[in-house]
């Protein structure tokens, strides 16, 4: 139960689900999540510290950044409420419009960009 609603607890805030959203697509560099929020890097490092430690998403270093991507629901509950929010968040406005952000951010991004 406390796991559960440690997981649960996590998406209470707008910003953390939008973040799922966005990796919904594959994995993305912080700076990238930055990008597509335009929030600053301390703000969204909370954010992914908090979904990361409550078991929604992953990450790995590579340099100086962190690559996060979703991780693999650890009980039902949890790949329930995920199916949930995947069939949910990209048909509000927010979500779409930080997709159409993230994709204009990737498009002019260039490979030394996360070094």
């Amino acid at each position: 139960m406390i796991d559960i609603a440690k997981r649960l607890k996590a998406l209470s805030d707008p910003t953390r689900l939008r973040i799922l959203r966005l990796l919904e697509d594959g994995e993305l560099c912080v700076c990238d999540v930055m990008a597509a929020l335009d929030l600053p890097q301390s703000l969204v490092s909370r954010h992914l510290a908090y979904l990361d430690k409550s078991g929604w998403i992953s990450g790995t270093r590579k340099g100086k950044w962190v690559y996060y991507r979703l991780a693999e629901p650890a009980d039902p509950v949890q790949a329930r409420v995920l199916a949930a929010l995947r069939e949910t968040l990209p048909g509000l406005a927010t979500a779409r419009e930080d997709q159409a952000r993230l994709c204009g951010h990737l498009k002019a991004k260039t490979d030394a960009a996360c070094d």
